[in-house]
């Protein structure tokens, strides 16, 4: 497994922390596979502070996908980048068509605790190849997720993938989180993903700059750190936290974006 690929055991760290925990989100198979495969996490990747940020950031997104199918019985899911993720099983596909995409050695570990079936499927893929989008039924509506991913790739990448996934579907919500460009700058000196090997980030000041040529409307920035989630924390953890990660020195380094395509 690549340095870029072994970033996954990051957020899964963090999200098995919490749900031992009880707080901020549920996710016994989390867990499970955290316990089962046994990677070593090292210096800030392994801090507390972090874990928190991870399980809020993939519960914001978890409530916005869960809001989006709601919406819409028709749309596919597209969850990119999906790592050891259970988000599936966390929002429950309400019967849409489900795909979690990732390289190929990574599925290959998924499906040591994962399953297809009728409405699931685990597809080995690179955004930057996006060949799998002819598995996926076309001339639908399609909600994707892309989360801890966008660092990895240039805007030029995204922005192609973008018009790609418009020409293959029809109305598109997607939701990612990127680095601001200080950000980026920031993970050559003092940064988690480091202590996994990876030293090569991007990042953007400019939301909108992944409208040009998509077809994609900027809709909103989401909050990765909600108030109410914060909240669960107690004591010296919440006020550090909310010092840290809460406020407006994160997010400098670090946002979440909202994105449509219509007919």
């Amino acid at each position: 497994m690549d340095n870029v690929n072994k970033t996954l055991y990051i957020p899964l760290y963090g999200k098995a922390l919490v749900s031992k925990k009880g707080i901020i989100l549920s996710d016994k198979k989390a867990e499970q596979i955290w316990s089962e495969e046994g990677f070593r996490l090292k210096g800030k990747s392994r801090s507390k502070w972090l874990a928190y940020f991870m399980a809020m950031r993939a519960a914001v997104f978890d409530r916005w996908l869960k809001d989006e199918i709601t919406k819409d019985n028709n749309a596919v899911v597209v969850h990119i980048g999906c790592g050891m993720d259970s988000r599936i099983q966390r929002v429950g596909a309400m019967g849409h068509l489900w795909y979690d995409i990732d390289f190929e050695d990574v599925i290959r570990l998924r499906r040591k605790y994962f399953c297809d079936d009728e409405h699931y499927r685990m597809l080995a893929g690179d955004l930057r190849d996006p060949e799998w989008l002819s598995e996926i039924p076309e001339n639908r509506n399609a909600v994707i997720v892309l989360e801890g991913i966008s660092m990895y790739l240039k805007a030029e990448e995204l922005q192609e993938f973008m018009r790609t996934a418009g020409r293959r579907f029809q109305k598109i919500s997607l939701l990612m989180d990127c680095y601001t460009e200080r950000g980026s700058r920031a993970t050559k000196y003092k940064n988690p993903v480091n202590d996994v090997g990876v030293t090569i980030t991007y990042g953007t000041d400019d939301p909108k700059v992944f409208e040009k040529g998509t077809g994609f409307c900027f809709v909103r920035e989401h909050n990765m750190t909600p108030d109410e989630m914060i909240d669960e924390l107690r004591g010296a953890e919440h006020f550090v936290f909310k010092r840290l990660f809460g406020g407006s020195f994160s997010k400098s380094i670090y946002r979440m974006y909202e994105y449509q395509k219509s007919v």
